[in-house]
Order: structure tokens, then sequence, then C-alpha cells
């Protein structure tokens, strides 16, 4: 009888175990190391057709474990039946539960349609008063299609009220369009005027990235403030010429957002995020300063961006993303 007892206890001990483990499956986590970011944690919200987000992402969540010791976990959108990275599965990003705890929430995703218990998580989070970074298409991240009555279809990017949905009530601008010719003309970044000694562009130089400028009508909110102004570029090289015609926009800005709680929060939002924007050592240490400043730490002086493995990403475009991918092939 024991022995039954016995075998029937590790049966079950293993059922959990395998539970637990096809649970984490949904998404990756590195826990981090010795570093100034021990004992932070920082969720990546992963989820955009176009500009290979699930790939993007958890390089910087790696740099970010590996050489400043947060723990790092990435969502991504995920195929319900194949349990894949399908960056096509609009109304599915697992694991967003993990934002009760977190300390950062950086939210890359275009025109999700989430269901309500999801999407209640990011909102919680955005009233919370606890920092945000947001990428690219994260100006339009919501597109309510098929339940437009659904409450939270007025955070959709083509919202009337709140005027231009979450992009432009929390991180301060909605989608416009593009103003670099896409795909055609890329970015240089520039520090923007007066900027020059604040610690989120400590040992950057300037930026160059594939990614086209995006179209600013004007940033919305309270305590705006320029970070990097992005010139159109003639071509698809960095050292191309600036295209005159088309004047600067911000590609890289700070505000503040006071949720439905009355709690403030700081919002670095940068419009560049293409997966090749990454491979530009300035814009990931960018990115890396805008961590600390967020979280009130002091920045290095130059910030180590180093790739962690291998980082080269597909190109970009619709339904181009990797086949087969699971989130636990992209641990460290």
């Amino acid at each position: 009888m024991r022995n039954t007892v016995t075998v029937l206890a590790i049966v079950f001990a293993s059922l959990l175990t395998g539970a637990a483990d096809a649970a984490d499956e949904q998404w990756v986590t590195h826990e981090g190391g010795e570093g100034p970011g021990k004992g932070k944690h920082i969720v990546f919200v992963t989820g955009d057709e176009e500009y290979r987000s699930e790939e993007g992402m958890p390089q910087l969540a790696k740099i970010l474990a590996r050489h400043h010791g947060f723990k790092t976990t990435v969502l991504f959108a995920i195929n319900k039946e194949s349990g894949e990275i399908d960056t096509t599965q609009v109304d599915n990003i697992p694991g967003l539960e993990q934002l009760r705890d977190a300390d950062l929430m950086v939210l890359f995703i275009r025109w999700r349609e989430l269901p309500d218990e999801q999407m209640k998580h990011i909102m919680d989070y955005t009233n919370s008063g606890k920092p945000i970074i947001a990428l690219r298409t994260a100006t339009h991240p919501f597109m309510y299609r098929k339940d437009k009555a659904n409450p939270y279809a007025k955070w959709s990017s083509n919202s009337k009220d709140p005027q231009g949905g979450y992009g432009r009530a929390v991180l301060g601008e909605t989608w416009v369009n593009h103003w670099g010719r896409h795909q055609v003309e890329s970015t240089r970044g520039k520090i923007a005027p007066g900027m020059e000694d604040h610690s989120i562009v400590r040992g950057v130089g300037e930026i160059w990235g594939p990614s086209d400028v995006y179209e600013i009508t004007t940033i919305h909110g309270d305590n705006v403030q320029p970070v990097i102004i992005g010139y159109v570029l003639k071509g698809m090289n960095p050292t191309d010429e600036i295209n005159p015609e088309k004047k600067p926009m911000p590609v890289a800005w700070l505000r503040t957002y006071t949720g439905d709680q009355g709690k403030t929060a700081r919002v670095f939002t940068t419009t560049m995020g293409h997966a090749g924007d990454l491979k530009d050592e300035n814009f990931r240490r960018l990115l890396v300063n805008a961590v600390y400043w967020l979280l009130d730490m002091e920045a290095p002086a130059k910030a180590k961006v180093d790739l962690v493995g291998e980082y080269d990403p597909v190109p970009i475009g619709f339904g181009k993303h990797r086949r087969g991918v699971k989130p636990a092939d992209l641990k460290m």
C-alpha cells in the first residue's frame, strides 16, 4: 500500500511539474545575475506582425539580464493550437498576469484585440504609476474590430474618446503615417537640443536605423521632452544624405501619464524599433539608459550593450516571422 501511495505521489508531482513547464513555455524568463538591476523585473509585451518585435525584444531582454542583472520576461503572441510564436494571433498574449509584480513594462505590439482578462492586466499596469517603455507600433497597440462595443475598445488607435486611443492618451501620439518612405528612406537620429546632458543619452552617439521616420502631429501630454530627433535619409545606408524636403521629427521622447487611479508614471516612447535598429549600438544604449532612468537608477557612463549570442533577425514584413519557434527556443 505504501509503495502504491509513493508511486501515486511521484506521478502527481510529475504531472504538476509538467503543467508548470508547459505554462513556462508560453514565455521566456531570464533570471539575471549580479548587477545594478538585480531584484528588478522587466516584462516585455510583444506582438506585431511586421517589425520582428518577437526577435528584437528577446535580444534586448538578454542584454539587460546578462550585462545589467535585471530579471526579464518576454511575452509573445502565441498560436492557441500549436503553442508557437505567431505574430498574426492578435487575440492571445499569455502571461500578462506577470505585470502585477513587474517594475517596468516594455510594450511593442500592434493592433491587438485581446480578451478582457488579458487586456485588464495591461490597463491595470498602465494605471499603476509604474513606468513604461513603448516602441514603434506601440503607438497603435489596439484595434477592436470584432467587439466594437467592448469597454476596452476605447483604447483602439482610431478611437475618438480618448482621441487616438491608448497611443495618444498614454504614450503621446498614435499612428499618423510614414514620413520617410517605408524601406526606401532610413533614419538618422540626433540628440534633441537641450538634452545633451540628460542621463538617458549618456554614452549615446548618432543613431542610425533602417526604420523610416514616423510622422508626428504633436506629442500630447504632460512634461513632454523630445530626446532624439529623426532625420529622413535619402536611402537605406547610414552615410546617405538627409532629405531636405522632409522636416525632422521626434523619434524618441519622454512624458508622464496620470492614470485612472491618479498615479503618475514616467513614459519613454520611440517610433524606432525595427529589428534592424537593434543592430545599432547607440540605439541599444539609448534603450538601456531609458530603463535606468525610468527606474530611478543611475545610468553607467557607457552602458554595456554587447549583443548576447547570435542576432540575425529575418527581414521585416507581414507574414514573414519565423515558423515553428516556441519561447523555450529563445532561452540564453
